[in-house]
């Protein structure tokens, strides 16, 4: 925790000639495109596995007439065919999961008064009128027009308009890649219920940042804008 404290200090010392009283905020966003530049590597291979399961398609839909009357069988034959195709599932979860530990590590960082038996000094920063340890619930006791509240509003209208354009991509690249179905129109057993909140995910993200630091919202702001960009430009 110190050290991570000392790296966010180090940043916003760095950027407070450009940001003012808002370089630890900016020092934030930089430290969250580090972590997403890290991770794109990964999120280039996902794309790259999207790719390969749609060119499968055709196979699954010769394993969709063979056991269409078993969806168990049919469920196996389409994991093993990933398998021996070396296409796993699950690889798209991997950068997102690789980011939980940053996330958390900010959460921590600002909801902590002390940091290694000393004040926590990064309480202190803001964004514009908004402290970086304070929460929406937090903004609204000033009122909903007043700085902090007004800060708040600005990121739910980010994540409002991202959520939106996650969505419509979701839901396009929903339709460009189908999930394998039986015979009948019914999909294999549990991808019916990943199929239908996918395109929802992205909304979930209002409420993490009404709950969450305005630090760690940030974090997510600036992580969410970055995938909704990314899978544009990788997925097209």
């Amino acid at each position: 925790m110190s050290v991570f404290a000392n790296l966010v200090e180090h940043l916003a010392d760095l950027l407070q000639p450009l940001f003012g009283a808002s370089a630890a905020a900016a020092a934030i966003v930089l430290f969250t495109a580090l972590v997403r530049l890290l991770v794109h590597p990964l999120s280039r291979a996902a794309a790259r596995g999207q790719k390969a399961r749609t060119a499968l398609q055709p196979k699954i839909a010769e394993l969709r007439k063979k056991h269409g009357k078993s969806p168990e069988k049919l469920q196996k034959a389409v994991l093993e065919l990933h398998a021996e195709e070396k296409v796993s599932p699950l690889a798209g979860c991997l950068p997102g999961m690789l980011q939980i530990p940053a996330f958390f590590l900010l959460y921590h960082l600002f909801s902590s008064d002390t940091i290694g038996g000393e004040p926590n000094g990064l309480l202190g920063h803001q964004l514009l009128a908004a402290p970086l340890g304070e929460r929406w619930a937090d903004a609204l006791q000033g009122g909903v027009l007043s700085g902090a509240g007004l800060v708040y509003a600005g990121l739910f209208v980010v994540v409002a308009c991202v959520a939106a354009f996650s969505y419509r991509l979701s839901k396009r690249m929903m339709a460009d890649n189908p999930a394998a179905r039986a015979d009948g129109g019914e999909q294999l057993p549990g991808l019916g219920a990943v199929t239908k909140v996918m395109p929802f995910m992205s909304f979930f993200t209002l409420v993490t940042v009404a709950v969450v630091p305005l630090a760690a919202a940030l974090y997510v702001v600036t992580s969410t804008t970055w995938s909704a960009v990314e899978r544009a430009a990788l997925y097209r």
